[in-house]
Formats: C-alpha cells, sequence, structure tokens
C-alpha cells in the first residue's frame, strides 16, 4: 500500500496544486476554476497512457463535477459582499439550463477529444482577445450605463445564456469564462458580472457532470476509479484543495482594480488556450 502511494505520490501532489490554483481562480475570475483544471487534467491523464479516445471527456467530466462544491463555496463569499445579480441569475437559469443539456449531450456522445480540445482552445482564445483588444475604460471606471445592458434581463437574452450554457458544457467550465467578458461587453459592472458568474457555474455544473456521467457509462479505457466520465480520485483531490482556496480568491477579487482583474483574466485565457493547441 505504501509502495503504491509513493509510485502515484507526483500525480496526487499534481492534483492536490491544481486544485488550490483552480480554486483561487474561481473566487478570484468567477471562471469556476475548469479552464485550469482541463487542460492539467488532459496533460496529466496523457501521462498515464489514458486513451485519446476518452481522455478529453474525462477531463471535462471531471472538471465539471469539481465545479460544483468550488462554485458554491465562491457564490457563498460574494453573496456576502452583496456582488451578485440574483435578478440576472434568475433570467438566465432557463437559458443556461437548456444550454447545458445540449452542449452535453453533444460532448458526450456525438463528439471526439481532439474536436472538443481544438473548441475549448480556439474559444479561449477569441475571448482572451475580445478582453484584451476592445476598449473598456468606461466600463472599468464604473461609468457604464445600466439602460444600454437591460435587455439582458429580459427573454431575449435567453438564447444568450444558452450559447454559454452550451459551450460551457462542452468545455467543461463553469460560464464565468464566457458570460464574464459577455456581460462586461455590453456595460455591465466587471465585480458584479464575475460575482454572478460563480452562480452561472453552479447551474452548469450539476446537471452537466450527470450527463457526462451517464455518456461515458459504457464506455471502455476509462481511467481506475471513473464514475462515467468523471474520475473521482481526480474529483476528490481537486476538490478538497480548491474549496479551501476559493473564498481568498474571492477576497482577493474584491480589493483589485478592475482592469488588473480584467488583464490577468484574459493573460491567463492566452496562456491556457496555448498550452491546449499544443497537446492536441
Amino acid at each position: 500500500m505504501a509502495e503504491t502511494l509513493l509510485a502515484e505520490l507526483p500525480l496526487i501532489l499534481g492534483l492536490l496544486t491544481t486544485g488550490m490554483v483552480a480554486g483561487f481562480l474561481a473566487g478570484l475570475l468567477g471562471v469556476g476554476g475548469g479552464i485550469v483544471i482541463v487542460p492539467v487534467l488532459f496533460t496529466v491523464l496523457g501521462s498515464l497512457s489514458v486513451s485519446s479516445d476518452v481522455r478529453m471527456h474525462i477531463a471535462l467530466g471531471t472538471s465539471l463535477a469539481t465545479i460544483v462544491p468550488t462554485s458554491i463555496a465562491s457564490l457563498r463569499t460574494h453573496h456576502t459582499k452583496g456582488a451578485v445579480d440574483w435578478q440576472l441569475f434568475k433570467s438566465w437559469l432557463p437559458g443556461l439550463a437548456a444550454g447545458v443539456v445540449i452542449g452535453t449531450w453533444l460532448a458526450a456522445t456525438q463528439m471526439s477529444g481532439m474536436l472538443l480540445a481544438n473548441v475549448f482552445a480556439i474559444v479561449a482564445i477569441l475571448v482572451a482577445l475580445d478582453l484584451l483588444l476592445r476598449d473598456r475604460s468606461k466600463v472599468d471606471a464604473g461609468t457604464s450605463n445600466a439602460e444600454a445592458y437591460a435587455w439582458i434581463y429580459k427573454p431575449i437574452a435567453l438564447p444568450s445564456a444558452g450559447v454559454v450554457g452550451s459551450l460551457s458544457a462542452m468545455m467543461g467550465i463553469g460560464g464565468g469564462t464566457l458570460s464574464v467578458p459577455f456581460l462586461n461587453a455590453i456595460g455591465f459592472p466587471m465585480h458584479r458580472a464575475v460575482a454572478t458568474s460563480a452562480g452561472f457555474g453552479l447551474v452548469i455544473a450539476v446537471p452537466a457532470t450527470l450527463g457526462y456521467i451517464a455518456g461515458g457509462w459504457n464506455v471502455s479505457e476509462r481511467p481506475f476509479a471513473s464514475l462515467g466520465y468523471v474520475n473521482l480520485i481526480g474529483l476528490g483531490l481537486i476538490t478538497t484543495a480548491s474549496i479551501f482556496t476559493a473564498p481568498l480568491g474571492s477576497r482577493v477579487a474584491h480589493a483589485m482594480n478592475a482592469k488588473t482583474l480584467r488583464f490577468l483574466f484574459s493573460g491567463f485565457l492566452v496562456l491556457t488556450a496555448i498550452r491546449m493547441f499544443g497537446t492536441v
């Protein structure tokens, strides 16, 4: 038993470190940690010679499962600071749910691992470029006009919520990677976008996790201790570490300048996209 644990020590330490970083970023950026977990798990599974046919699916399913407790911890912290827009959360709930169902079905049953990895990398780089190139000085300064984004509370915004939910399920992320830059682009205050996206992550992660479990239930070549496309060892280690660091990230987010927060977010997305392209 001791020899087995010693042999798996690098993997255990790697997953714990991944969880700590993911939890901190979940609170800091409202991204649910999936943008970190997916590429790292994909790489780790590759080093363990897990079949390329299921490697990306396992990374996505496990990532979504870890987002559930992390989002709860992050959401509670943001809520205590009064930063969550619950009206927007309720308005987007139907669209997010419908998008998650569609995206999970496509990813878990219809798409190859290579295609999913490319979707992940392409969307991440597009979001990063949008954040880096678009002039949002007025938004960062808190001078946005609430009337300009009033439409996002209405049924007309449901397709936007659906796209966020669908792509998030296909990327194994909690929704903040897409919803934060989208909301910020239309004038929605950055800190409110980050806080509210933590709630989106919970709505996305729960049904998507169940979908990945069902979609991979009878699939062969899965690594040890996998429930469908969710690896229980990765889930336990990453969740244990991330749930403690998410509140820290939330506190740091509220102490930072919005412009700095946006550039950190976009820079991290660029690095993640490059890493994913390199592993396809």
